[in-house]
């Protein structure tokens, strides 16, 4: 009976055990639900579901043993034994990695002046982030589930960083992303056996090159959302989310600078914005958040701090949309950027529905991450003529607030379609979330009344 490694890490459990134990997977493998331990023979493995001790969130962890010790097995709780649960373990960790390495690219980018941020054709700000993030996740997923399987959607290409007066710049690139993956086994994932060459890593980049579509699986990855706000020291986010058959069926948001409690954030001139903090409490600046379709939960996860290694589910919480149905206490979010949206029109319509706090305007999804969480209630976005929305600026966080308890709409009321490629075609004037539906029925009737009075 191997109790004296379990007995180390679980002072708390006793044993020996009861063998209440019923079949799971295969033969071999089995599943038993107590805070007890169960012996088991060589060569048998058992897999025992335990409450994760110390932890009041009461999160179950599978743990796995065999002959050769103690194993945590990748799931947060018995329901993550479902479908996609695979994909999402995979997710989550792609995506936390890479909120570490835009952490220390951005802090690098607020200490000296670097040539390492370009422009793309819309004047919008591209970084050695945005490329680096993308090329390891896309490496990532494409190991864990072999290249051939794995589709991906998402912004950026190598067309810049093909040029050949852009050798400097890939340089950099491929550097990130050898240091970012080095760290794969701390996340439980599996590192390449030497470094990439800058024709891998292009390789990587230029394989998210899917356009969607109605049928199949695919990724949808933006990997810095929010670039303005990244390079101006303020919020942004990694995003990661599958589709299937046209549904977002898994959804994984990383806000590097949205630390887990509310408490620690500042506001400035309406923006939500990172706040110093003491060295002892850095494991508060950002977070993961992640849901999966159907399960009706979401969950937060604290980034890793110093030389943590991530176990699963990484002292994950749940997360539950904001009660309040009242406009005049909600507090509703907007786009910084007046570029791509109107702030005279939804400020018309706040006013009108009764919303009297000040608008929280954040970059990137981090709107979203605000309500899925419960710290704001609405978030509102009427693009101006001429623009399109895209995809991966929201297919991941609008799972995140549906499995919360929110809802996510187009102006119409009709639920935002990610079947018909890059593009969400079809949206009815705008988008609107909200953390209930007495909030949501409101400001879909006051659009109705207000919108052929605006220029929109």
């Amino acid at each position: 009976m191997a109790s004296a490694g379990f007995a180390a890490k679980f002072p708390q459990a006793q044993f020996p055990i009861s063998r209440n134990i019923t079949p799971y997977s295969t033969p071999n493998h089995f599943i038993l639900k107590t805070q007890l331990f169960c012996s088991w023979k060589p060569h048998q493995r058992f897999v025992c579901l335990l409450p994760k001790f110390g932890n009041n969130n009461n999160i179950e962890n599978v743990i796995e043993l065999d002959e050769e010790g103690l194993h945590f097995v990748e799931m947060s709780s018995f329901s993550d034994t479902g479908l996609y649960s695979r994909e999402l373990g995979v997710g989550v960790r792609a995506v936390h990695m890479a909120c570490l390495l835009c952490q220390k690219i951005q802090h690098a980018l607020l200490l000296e002046t670097t040539e390492h941020v370009s422009s793309k054709d819309d004047n919008s700000p591209v970084t050695i982030a945005d490329w680096s993030v993308q090329a390891t996740v896309s490496w990532v997923l494409s190991e864990a589930f072999g290249s051939e399987n794995v589709s991906i959607v998402a912004e950026e290409d190598v067309q810049v960083l093909s040029k050949s007066n852009a050798t400097g710049l890939l340089k950099a690139v491929v550097k990130t992303v050898n240091t970012c993956l080095a760290e794969a086994p701390r996340f439980g994932l599996k590192a390449p056996r030497s470094a990439l060459h800058p024709k891998e890593v292009l390789e990587a980049i230029g394989r998210c090159n899917s356009k969607g579509g109605h049928t199949g699986r695919f990724w949808v990855l933006d990997p810095v959302d929010g670039t303005l706000g990244f390079v101006r020291g303020d919020q942004y986010a990694v995003a990661l989310a599958l589709i299937e058959d046209g549904e977002v069926v898994l959804g994984v948001l990383g806000c590097p600078n949205y630390p887990m409690r509310k408490e620690l954030l500042s506001y400035q001139n309406g923006n939500q914005r990172p706040i110093t903090l003491p060295t002892s409490d850095i494991g508060d600046k950002g977070c993961v958040m992640y849901a999966r379709r159907g399960i009706h939960t979401s969950w937060m996860q604290p980034l890793l701090c110093g030389d943590e290694t991530f176990v699963w589910p990484n002292s994950a919480k749940k997360i539950q949309v904001s009660p309040i149905d009242d406009p005049e206490l909600a507090t509703f979010c907007e786009p910084v950027e007046k570029a791509n949206s109107s702030h005279s029109f939804t400020a018309g319509l706040a006013y009108s529905v009764g919303l009297r706090n000040k608008p929280l305007r954040v970059y990137s999804m981090v709107k979203y991450a605000a309500i899925a969480r419960g710290d704001a209630e609405i978030f509102m976005k009427f693009a101006r003529a001429g623009y399109k929305e895209k995809i991966w600026d929201h297919a991941a966080a609008v799972v995140i607030i549906e499995e919360a308890g929110g809802l996510v709409t187009d102006a119409g009321g009709h639920q935002l379609d990610f079947s018909k490629g890059v593009y969400l075609e079809g949206l009815d004037r705008g988008i609107i979330a909200c953390a209930g539906s007495k909030l949501h029925e409101t400001l879909i009737t006051a659009v109705d009344a207000s919108w052929n009075s605006s220029s929109l």
